[in-house]
């Protein structure tokens, strides 16, 4: 861990796109062997290879559950098996993973958990890519332990930090998994290669995360939403968590927080067009990048409702935020946002919370509170304009404001954050596409 050259490896996390048949890993080979520095890969379980393909992950639920009632499971594990040995037999490696895939089937019947069983995927995958890399395999049940709260434990950075040590090999630790404190196996949430990535990374203190998918990087706009939006050159760890937050298509938030700790970057890349630079991910932007955009992107979220509770004097009643807050607590609804002004405040929550229960909250909001006023919104939008620089850049809000009543949209709620990282707008749904737009439009050239 002390040698000067560990500090430039680099870490490369392959999603499942990226590993779905023998041509992908071709194409992964090729990005390993293009840079020396990248030792250390993290797979994924192979991805569908086109629409009439099911997920290997989900093939080994349905087997795991199946074998648990006793049910027959021959024809999901049948396709698990064609999918592993038919990646082996068109890349030319010497046939060994069949053997593996009768010991799991052997296992299956026995009877295993359903972590150990989606496991797998991304086991046997590590197997093939290990054995086609002539690399290391490292498996994670060894040597990352999760926690009961589903987090990482922090003796996994010696633990694996010890395992990848030697600078001039390459190691595969395959990703989505580990063990708990009593050594069973033990699956992250859906995803969780990309954790697996992020701890490699820290464990092995890595100058780089390279996170390889299907597309070249990240943009600043839905592009469902907005046309060819603009993509991010380097985004700052905050600003992609406010992002990711409010709907954009990121890497989970667990999956940033072991590199973000240590400030390690990390550089989203496209398999499939790999001379693309892709947006990296800083603890703090360049300067060319900060004279480049005012923003770092938009999003947003339907599905949040509103209630806003009024009465008069109510910045000299002690505690009203509070037990207007209690109220949720004791209902079990957490809050988004709790914009106020002297004589009301609102709390936003997503609508999913409340269901059949808003004559009930707001019965005993009336009954704690006493409000002269108290209103519901049973539909809003919110959308989020992020960006670490806003703060020192003069009219962005005006620009928004501006740009929403240009197109004759109301906005329903403002609200921006004690941080300055964003202004969050709430307009009606059947606005939020054409604010999106609007936004954007007005923000980014």
């Amino acid at each position: 861990m002390s040698d000067s050259r560990q500090g430039q490896r680099i870490v490369c996390k392959f999603g499942g796109s990226s590993l779905a048949s023998a041509q992908q890993l071709r194409k992964v080979r090729a990005i390993i062997e293009a840079n020396d520095q990248r030792r250390i890969i993290v797979p994924s379980a192979p991805g569908k290879r086109d629409g009439r393909d099911t997920k290997i992950t989900d093939l080994l639920y349905l087997c795991q559950h199946a074998a648990s009632v006793d049910a027959d499971f021959s024809e999901p594990f049948r396709q698990i098996v064609e999918r592993f040995t038919g990646i082996e037999t068109e890349l030319g490696i010497t046939p060994f993973i069949a053997e593996h895939l009768e010991r799991f089937r052997a296992d299956l019947a026995d009877g295993v958990s359903p972590d150990y069983a989606a496991s797998r995927g991304e086991h046997f995958n590590g197997l093939l890519l290990a054995a086609w890399l002539d690399a290391d395999f490292i498996d994670p049940a060894e040597c990352i332990v999760i926690g009961s709260n589903g987090v990482v434990d922090p003796h996994t950075w010696n633990l694996l930090g010890e395992r990848l040590a030697a600078e001039d090999r390459r190691f595969v630790v395959p990703g989505f998994y580990g063990r708990d404190a009593a050594g069973h196996v033990r699956t992250f949430s859906r995803g969780g290669s990309d954790v697996t990535g992020a701890i490699a990374a820290r464990a092995a203190g890595a100058a780089l995360y390279e996170n390889w998918t299907d597309v070249s990087g990240l943009l600043m706009a839905d592009p469902r939403i907005v046309e060819h939006p603009r993509p991010m050159e380097e985004v700052t760890y905050a600003e992609i968590r406010e992002l990711a937050y409010m709907g954009a298509s990121v890497l989970h938030d667990e999956a940033m927080a072991p590199v973000r700790e240590v400030g390690i970057p990390v550089n989203i890349r496209n398999t499939n067009a790999p001379d693309h630079p892709g947006t990296r991910i800083v603890a703090r932007l360049s300067d060319a990048v900060i004279h480049n955009t005012q923003i770092a992107g938009v999003a947003g979220k339907t599905g949040f409702s509103m209630i806003t509770v009024g009465k008069n004097l109510m910045n000299r009643e002690v505690g009203f935020v509070y037990r207007l807050l209690g109220v949720l607590e004791h209902n079990g609804i957490p809050f988004e946002h709790c914009p106020s002004s002297i004589d009301s405040v609102s709390v936003i929550v997503e609508s999913r919370w409340l269901e059949d229960r808003v004559e009930e909250i707001l019965g005993e909001i009336r009954r704690t509170l006493e409000p002269d006023d108290l209103d519901f919104v049973p539909d809003i939008a919110l959308i989020a304009i992020v960006g670490e620089d806003m703060a020192r850049t003069p009219g962005i809000a005006a620009k928004v404001f501006g740009a929403l009543a240009n197109d004759g949209i109301n906005i329903r709620l403002i609200n921006q954050g004690a941080s300055e990282l964003n202004i969050i707008v709430g307009v009606a749904p059947e606005d939020y596409p054409g604010a999106v737009r609007a936004i954007y439009a007005a923000l980014v050239h």
